[in-house]
């Protein structure tokens, strides 16, 4: 394990080696490709395949660039964003359940290669494949009326659900004297997550949004 990692008693946390790094790296080429690879998608094209592909990494680089554009960070971890979770909910809702998922455990990965927190392995698993894996949840209603809207509150909800679980489970130890330890990070969780989430549902209820999310679908699934 000391190969990978090193224990920092100062931050009382674990911190990444190079070996660390390139380990997790290879992880997210192996589900993310490997997802890809072995999908049973035996209707689609080779060209259908790719295009899959190319939008799943596409999301996950518009996530990625609009997570650093942050009005407002909270003191241990958390932050309201340019609507970061939108993209990856939004391939859930175009390709479907398991493809959602997957490419929010990869982005999830990808998360953690750029800003790793490790208190404890379970608590990774937590904070990042799963928490952002559950934005894939939208997945559920990508062929509902408003099936974008109700499958991002869904996958957000997914995340919010995993960050509580992970704060009362491992960070209780934060909460201020006197607290209840569920009703603290109940509260802190939601105030990055609730507001984004509701800015984001007024900017999808935008028609010129609705109708441009509807054209990418249809050019996403080759459907023009």
């Amino acid at each position: 394990m000391s190969y990978f990692l090193t224990y920092s008693a100062e931050d009382a946390e674990y911190i990444l080696k190079p070996a660390g790094y390139l380990a997790v790296l290879l992880l997210l080429a192996a589900v993310f490709f490997g997802f890809q690879f072995f999908s049973k998608s035996h209707d689609k094209t080779s060209s259908q395949k790719t295009r899959q592909m190319v939008y799943c990494g596409g999301a996950m680089a518009l996530s990625l660039v609009t997570s650093f554009i942050k009005f407002a960070s909270l003191p241990y971890g958390g932050s309201i964003t340019l609507f970061s979770m939108m993209f990856i909910c939004l391939i859930g809702y175009v390709y479907g359940l398991k493809t959602g998922i997957m490419t929010g455990v990869a982005y999830g990965i990808l998360q953690f290669i750029m800003g790793p927190y490790i208190y404890a392995p379970v608590q990774v698993l937590l904070d990042y494949p799963l928490a952002f894996g559950a934005l894939g949840l939208s997945g559920l209603f990508s062929n509902k009326k408003h099936g974008l809207v109700i499958g991002y509150i869904t996958g957000v909800l997914g995340r919010y659900a995993f960050h509580v679980i992970s704060g009362y489970v491992f960070f209780a130890s934060y909460t201020p004297e006197g607290t209840n330890a569920l009703l603290y990070t109940l509260g802190y969780n939601a105030t990055y997550i609730i507001p984004e989430l509701i800015l984001t549902v007024i900017i999808l209820y935008m028609p010129p949004v609705w109708k441009a999310i509807g054209q990418v679908k249809r050019q996403a699934v080759n459907e023009v």
